[in-house]
């Protein structure tokens, strides 16, 4: 056994990389961008540099890459100063982990340092600076602290800066046959973690000894990031899912018990299931409002095929809203999932990339009034005509246990 199969418990495979790094060139390639820069520092929401390494950020810690169009990457991450020499080591023939990679820097830079905001922006000014006039491609500037940004665009004077992010999106939305095989292991744990949820709903439990008992099974189970969101409350009262600070309070016989699943699986894809649970009888009015949530899952479900416009689906959910007495939707109620918890496409009016074939869409309309809080969270694949059976396999119905 190699090191890397002893460490990793899914690593993606090397044709799988290889695609995406030449999918991503031939883009660069067609618009005259000679380097990529992204930086991440999670996995909830920082599946860019996952996406092009195999190897995620995490933990607050930023992990900067740049990625060019004519040589392997350079990946910088928190560590030790290194030398000029050791700079430009090519590791990539004997290391394991981050293939594909032919700079691998390091440098003492946190974001709760503010005067270590530059140190892995003077390493590539540095380096890449050196190359006079190329063009370079933000990938997803919400990621890019400014204190970065702006030492790289002064110390790059003979550079011209432009915003990459769609291109990529496009090219990452699309999931590839090895992508969907551990979507689909994804969505099996989260429903094996949610029988673990049902076995510890139990009156005198607080929430987060059920959030306790769910994280142990994924993290037991392949999973490497959770995020856990539950809440109980009072039959007749609107009871949301909460985060863990606010989770301490006892469930007691008859009350609703909300949760979301939110948890990569092996591999590092995200899936997500939510359901609402009662610990003894629901009520009529919750009932009825859950009926109206999993028709809502429906009608979105009915219009999710390749071609399809996000703001156009946005618009007919509302309409069924509306039609049943309820306001619009002014959250996420639907999106793409992948590396990130949330990805593109997201369904909303100001999305403008289409619904394509092998997306992996998630879809969890609320319905809620100052009484009840209710709701269906499922994941589906694009196909040619529509989507695809249900990922998850926990019934639609509200547990009652």
């Amino acid at each position: 056994m190699d090191e890397a199969q002893e460490r990793i418990s899914v690593q993606i495979s090397m044709t799988e990389l290889e695609r995406r790094w030449s999918a991503v060139r031939r883009e660069m390639k067609a618009r005259g961008i000679d380097i990529l820069i992204m930086q991440n520092t999670n996995q909830w929401l920082g599946g860019y540099v996952k996406w092009f390494t195999d190897v995620p950020a995490a933990n607050g810690y930023p992990m900067t890459v740049v990625f060019p169009v004519d040589e392997e990457m350079a990946a910088i991450n928190c560590g030790p100063w290194m030398s000029e020499e050791s700079k430009l080591i090519d590791l990539s023939a004997r290391d394991w982990s981050l293939r594909g990679v032919k700079n691998r820097w390091t440098a003492p830079f946190f974001p709760s340092l503010h005067y270590s905001k530059t140190y892995d922006a003077e390493l590539i000014a540095k380096y890449y600076g050196k190359r006079g006039k190329i063009t370079v491609g933000w990938v997803n500037l919400s990621h890019i602290p400014a204190a970065f940004h702006n030492y790289i665009v002064e110390h790059m004077p003979l550079a011209t800066f432009v915003d990459a992010t769609d291109f990529v999106d496009e090219i990452k939305a699309i999931k590839s046959p090895e992508e969907i095989a551990l979507i689909r292991r994804c969505a099996a744990l989260q429903d094996s973690a949610f029988e673990v949820a049902l076995k510890n709903l139990v009156d005198g439990n607080r929430d987060h000894e059920v959030m306790a008992h769910i994280q142990f099974h994924l993290e037991m189970s392949g999973s490497e990031e959770q995020l856990i969101m539950a809440g109980s409350g009072p039959m007749g009262t609107a009871t949301a899912m909460f985060k863990r600070h606010f989770m301490n309070r006892t469930m007691r016989k008859g009350d609703q018990f909300t949760l979301m699943i939110e948890a990569n699986g092996p591999g590092g894809v995200y899936c997500e299931l939510a359901r609402t649970c009662v610990l003894g009888k629901a009520s009529s009015e919750l009932q009825e409002g859950f009926e109206v949530a999993k028709e809502a899952q429906v009608e979105t479900l009915k219009r999710l095929k390749p071609g399809a416009v996000p703001g156009e689906i946005l618009a007919a959910h509302n309409a069924f809203l509306r039609k049943h007495g309820y306001p619009e939707e002014t959250r996420l109620y639907s999106h793409g999932q992948g590396y990130d918890l949330v990805e593109r496409p997201a369904i909303r009016d100001d999305e403008t990339m289409i619904i394509r074939q092998n997306m992996n869409i998630t879809v969890h309309p609320i319905v809620a009034t100052k009484t009840y809080f209710t709701w269906v969270c499922d994941n589906y694949l694009i196909t040619e005509t529509g989507v695809s059976d249900c990922l998850h396999k926990t019934a639609k119905k509200i547990f009652e246990v």
